[in-house]
């Protein structure tokens, strides 16, 4: 077994930079600045190789020495190392040279990318004795802390909008946790189990477990690294609710950066939002740095975040990188299921055909070069949202059991294609 833990110093503020040790606190006590786990690079640049990795299980825990865990993960399902596709079809479509989809949306084991944070967090809350875990949640992390945490023998409590798709919530309950619908949004309820975790010792991993819950979304970008050769692509598109995918993705780039597993980064990072719930977009159209929170009213429920907690620093990774940020119509992001759906066979949910769309409007504006290499970030299955498309898809042909009947309905079907 190897020892990681030494190669975890600290947590950090990310605003005064002050240290914590590491316990599930969240919350700098001196400025209220969010806390953000800081580790040993110089230990972890002679201890983490390409070979040593490359040599591992295909899963998440092949980067475990930039996960903060302690020696081997307990009780964690083995998810992450999902398919980089090469989408030929849909580059043509666009007119984009070379394009890649990180397709989460069939993540082990309730097919989106919150099973990586949840795999850390449920890991991390097993190192802290734990015995109740808990969530805020707008679907995919609902369905994954009640999968994951069932598996590892945990109390589950799962916080959701009473709004939901109900798809949704049929993908926890199966699981039997204790899921409690809200009359509010998510950021209704969010600050609810912000009460909620100051009174009971559970392990909330979006709130009192956060920094190390959101250290699983790196994972995400560690794979586009490595699948790609080593290299980072020159465009990420990354769909945008709290903001913590896309700064969590910025920060794995950085990380392989400083530990030498690739030669620079010449990646431009663009966040990707639904008109209906924009904040973080709105604030990187008008060069803004302070994020006015909304009330979101969108298809993508999943993205449907008001007050990103993750906003600012969002804005930050786009300015860094040199990116930008685009939001789309709810009538884009259903079209841009669809076409995702017909040019690669992959059925994203709405946060998916919030990333195509976004990616579409930024080519056209030129933001995305058309010989430039560009990974979209698909973070869900379509199966999850399966409500949005109701209206909005072809009617199957209805006939009668004969060759005849199947005959007239033939004709139809090439006269409409002729």
């Amino acid at each position: 077994m190897e020892d990681t833990m030494s190669l975890v110093k600290a947590l950090k503020c990310r605003e005064c930079e002050r240290e914590y040790p590491l316990e599930p606190i969240y919350v700098c006590e001196f400025c209220f600045g969010p806390l953000e786990v800081a580790y040993d690079y110089d230990r972890i640049k002679k201890t983490m190789t390409r070979e040593k990795i490359e040599t591992r299980p295909q899963n998440l825990w092949r980067y475990r020495e930039l996960l903060p865990i302690e020696g081997e993960p307990s009780d964690a399902l083995y998810t992450g190392f999902t398919p980089l596709i090469k989408a030929d079809n849909l580059a043509r479509f666009i007119g984009i040279k070379e394009l890649y989809i990180k397709d989460d949306s069939v993540s082990h084991p309730t097919l989106s990318f919150k099973d990586r944070v949840v795999a850390v967090a449920l890991a991390k809350a097993r190192e802290f004795k734990f015995n109740t875990v808990a969530c805020a949640s707008t679907g995919n992390l609902a369905h994954s802390v009640s999968a994951q945490g069932a598996k590892a023998g945990f109390k589950r409590f799962i916080f959701i909008p009473a709004t939901l798709e109900y798809s949704k919530i049929i993908a926890s309950l199966v699981y039997e946790p204790n899921l409690i619908a809200v009359d509010g949004n998510y950021d209704e309820v969010n600050r609810l189990c912000s009460e909620v975790a100051n009174k009971y010792k559970w392990a909330f991993v979006n709130i009192n477990i956060r920094p190390f819950y959101a250290e699983g979304s790196k994972t995400h970008g560690f794979e586009i690294i490595e699948q790609l050769g080593w290299r980072t692509p020159d465009n990420i598109v990354v769909p945008c609710a709290s903001g913590s995918l896309m700064t969590k993705i910025w920060k794995s780039f950085k990380e392989m950066n400083i530990i030498g597993l690739i030669d620079g980064i010449k990646t431009k990072v663009f966040a990707a939002q639904a008109t209906g719930c924009s904040p973080i977009i709105t604030a990187i159209k008008k060069d803004i740095d302070v994020i006015k929170p909304v009330k979101p009213d969108t298809v993508a429920k999943s993205l449907a975040i008001g007050n990103p907690a993750d906003g600012f620093y969002a804005t930050q990774v786009v300015k860094e990188s040199g990116g930008f940020g685009e939001d789309v119509s709810d009538t884009e992001i259903i079209e841009c299921i669809k076409l995702l759906a017909r040019t690669e066979g992959i059925f994203t949910e709405t946060a998916g055909g919030v990333t195509l769309a976004s990616a579409i409007k930024l080519k056209k504006q030129g933001y995305i070069k058309e010989d430039s290499s560009t990974v979209l970030c698909i973070t869900g299955n379509g199966l999850k949202t399966q409500e949005a498309l109701h209206g909005h898809t072809m009617q199957p042909y209805h006939i009668k059991p004969n060759l005849l009947s199947f005959e007239e309905a033939l004709k139809k079907i090439e006269g409409t294609k002729g």
